[in-house]
């Protein structure tokens, strides 16, 4: 049957794949067709997404962390060559700027942003990335609607988009996409474990949204179109996604 969005004989590498939205894309890019190789830093939870994937297919799953850059050197090099890499792993903060330590900064900017050069710089140098492949950006509508207490996040997602658009006009000889998705607020384990806000102000702030609060599968949807053969054409791109927030 014919599906432009089918992920057949295709291989996705996606980060930060052990919960939320990394772990939607792996699951629903896996009903899609797609061989998965997962990657994240606890080993229980990358399991569990694991034995969700299509079990017909040639699936990996690596444990360790991406700022580590043996282990980047270590996992690029025992990994097949992919036709996808989807950028999901990453940490919210919400220091207001004036409090936030120099330690802090860096390891927000280390885990969001410079884990993920160094990874996408390792599948290019190894020569792991397929002509035609597409490369996926998990950023953020805070690169551009920055909030209060975000400013360390929201730098590193800014920082995203250059990256990726940086990528797209290095690339495009080899016909290699590199795009972004831009989510606003998704119902992932950050909110359940935000000691932060209280769940009246959760309910509050998700009001503001037209369509409510996104779930991970709508981002893990918007994936799939990207990586597919369907945005062959697409490149250098940011779509966002947010409830129609932007409207109000």
């Amino acid at each position: 049957m014919y599906n432009p969005f089918s992920l057949e004989n295709k291989t996705i590498l996606v980060t930060g794949a052990s919960s939320g939205i990394g772990r939607a894309i792996a699951i629903e890019c896996s009903k899609m067709g797609a061989s998965i190789i997962i990657t994240g830093r606890n080993e229980e939870r990358l399991n569990e997404t694991y034995i969700q994937l299509d079990s017909t297919k040639s699936n990996m799953a690596i444990d360790g962390d991406l700022t580590n850059e043996d282990f980047i050197e270590k996992m690029t090099s025992s990994i097949l060559n992919v036709d996808g890499v989807v950028f999901c792993a990453g940490v919210t903060d919400r220091t207001l700027l004036k409090f936030a330590s120099k330690e802090k900064f860096l390891r927000v900017f280390e885990i969001n942003l410079l884990s993920q050069i160094i990874l996408i710089r390792a599948l290019l140098k190894k020569k792991k990335i397929n002509n035609g492949a597409s490369i996926v950006f998990i950023s953020s509508i805070g690169a551009y609607k920055v909030a209060p207490g975000l400013s360390l996040y929201s730098a590193t997602k800014s920082g995203l988009l250059s990256v990726m658009k940086g990528l797209a006009s290095e690339l495009f000889s080899r016909k290699i996409r590199s795009n972004a998705i831009l989510p606003s607020m998704v119902k992932t384990e950050l909110i359940t474990t935000d000691s932060s806000v209280s769940s009246e102000d959760w309910e509050k702030d998700e009001a503001k949204y037209p369509l409510g609060y996104g779930e991970p599968n709508d981002v893990a949807f918007t994936a799939i179109y990207l990586l597919s053969d369907a945005t062959k054409w697409m490149t250098g791109s940011e779509i966002v996604i947010d409830g129609g927030l932007s409207l109000v």
